[in-house]
């Protein structure tokens, strides 16, 4: 009888091997034809093994869903411009915190010491300290000293303009991008003597193989359309790869709404149970529960009452903040994220409209697309780079959309403008009726001196992207690509590929 078990039980393990044997194989066999992934047999087609997508420096992840955009307070300004509606975002990346002093002062130091033939590069991204200057107040030592000094190294960068603020987040893609090259050992860099003038990385060009002086480095990884082994070493990370990371950006004026409402936890059986008017679950900007021990304190950096920034001495203050306070004060929200009710202000990507809400997509609304492609030569071939070594890029033609039914022109900020007809487009008239035209940006939140109404998400302001205030900053955002729950976690509501529920056994 022990024998026949024990026979039994060999036969089991060497079944249960031959199935494990072949699920790992036809990991690597194509689903469509059936032959093998990354074999130089057939073709060598690569398949790498990709884990998802690593959090960028300074990130935390936001997940995405759906969620009523718009006013949360009264319209006190009667602007009517931030209709309630619901839409859905994708799951993203926010950075932390605003944007500091010392990061973007590390963004211009980069720019000076790199382009040392274009020294207007560095000049136009400095920020600008004049911005602290008002005709009937004392602020020269905030001119002199908020940008540089290392006693405000912590605190939100301001006199950005928009423009400025995207410059910087793709300064930082290239720079991230470049950073994990050479972590992963497939190149080698030395920015001190390959960063100079157009000598320097980006991501765009470098994916398009732009480059030729790029050092190999010592990880490389394996091309499988050569036969043999030695030939196999490739220098050249392609997309499909997975390895460098989307770009970093503005965040949208919904995903930063979105990241501010920070309504997780508010959430049963797929609803949302209380609409709160701030970040934080209370209808006063005080911690009253009894139980805190920072029960009283204020929960933001704003005009608390006419003329009172900060608070009386020996109170204590009431937020300690006369001007922005350093990034990390105050506690963050049920994401993360610190300081998105006040501080400083910040800058989204979109461009304002009065009822934008109206016009939105349900899904990544956002108004302020303008379509490119690359410059090419008439045989298909990248032409040139910029001055700086980065690609060239021109509007899409109509005609060379003529077919597409999704979008025509380049230029689609103006879709569905109704204020002015002209010639069957419907546009601002821009500069005679309206401040409002395709160069104002939103910006979002409260700032050290404004009142609270501005601290309710919804809320919403514009300021000509070529200009700059003391009262507003920045953060980046960037895209969440694949699984909108993050790495290692269950996803769709744990359904298999099989479209089998795991606990029922049911087909769904």
């Amino acid at each position: 009888m022990q024998t026949v078990l024990t026979k039994n039980r060999t036969w089991i393990w060497a079944i249960a091997a031959i199935v494990a044997a072949s699920s790992c194989t036809t990991k690597n066999v194509s689903k469509t034809t059936g032959q093998g992934y990354n074999n130089p047999k057939w073709g060598g087609f690569a398949n790498p093994k990709y884990k998802g997508q690593e959090t960028g420096p300074g990130l935390v992840l936001v997940e995405g869903g759906s969620f009523t955009m718009g006013s949360t307070e009264k319209d006190l300004q009667f602007d009517n411009n931030n209709a309630e509606r619901t839409v859905t975002v994708n799951s993203f990346y926010m950075d932390e915190a605003e944007v500091s002093n010392l990061q973007y002062r590390e963004y211009v130091y980069w720019l000076m010491r790199t382009y040392v033939s274009y020294p207007e590069v560095y000049q136009r991204a400095l920020p600008d300290s004049l911005c602290w200057r008002s005709k009937l107040a004392y602020n020269e030592p905030f001119v002199e000293y908020y940008f540089r000094h290392p006693s405000y190294k912590d605190y939100p960068v301001v006199g950005v303009n928009w423009g400025q603020a995207a410059e910087f987040a793709q300064w930082r893609t290239e720079r991230v991008n470049e950073m994990i090259l050479d972590r992963e050992g497939v190149v080698k860099f030395d920015v001190v003597t390959d960063n100079n003038d157009d000598n320097t990385f980006h991501t765009r060009t470098y994916l398009a193989g732009q480059y030729d002086f790029i050092k190999k480095g010592k990880k490389p990884l394996k091309d499988f359309s050569k036969k043999k082994k030695k030939d196999q070493k490739r220098f050249k990370v392609l997309m499909e790869d997975g390895i460098m990371l989307p770009e970093y950006r503005l965040p949208t004026e919904a995903e930063w709404e979105y990241a501010a409402q920070a309504n997780v936890g508010e959430v049963t059986f797929n609803n949302i149970d209380q609409k709160k008017i701030y970040g934080w679950t209370d209808y006063t900007i005080r911690i009253k529960e009894e139980h805190e021990k920072d029960r009283g304190k204020i929960r933001l950096n704003a005009m608390v009452g006419k003329g009172d920034l900060g608070g009386v001495a020996g109170g204590p203050l009431n937020d300690g903040g006369f001007v922005p306070t350093p990034v990390f004060s105050y506690w963050p929200n049920s994401y993360g994220l610190y300081n998105m009710e006040g501080n400083v202000a910040e800058w989204t990507m979109d461009v304002y409209r009065p009822l934008s809400q109206e016009d939105f997509d349900a899904f990544m609304p956002f108004r302020g697309n303008v379509y490119k492609t690359l410059v090419l030569d008439q045989y298909g071939v990248i032409e040139q780079k910029d001055s700086l070594g980065r690609l060239l890029y021109r509007d899409v033609t109509e005609r060379e959309n003529v077919n597409r039914r999704n979008y025509k022109k380049a230029d689609n900020i103006g879709f569905k403008d109704e204020e002015n007809y002209n010639n069957g487009d419907m546009t601002y008239e821009y500069g005679a009726t309206s401040l409002v035209n395709n160069k104002a940006r939103v910006y979002k939140g409260a700032s050290w001196n404004d009142r609270i109404y501005w601290a309710s998400p919804g809320t919403r302001r514009f300021l000509d992207e070529k200009q700059s205030q003391s009262n507003i900053g920045f953060r980046c955002a960037m895209i969440r690509i694949g699984s909108p729950v993050g790495n290692g976690k269950k996803k769709y509501n744990n359904l298999p590929s099989s479209g089998v529920d795991k606990k029922t056994k049911r087909r769904r």
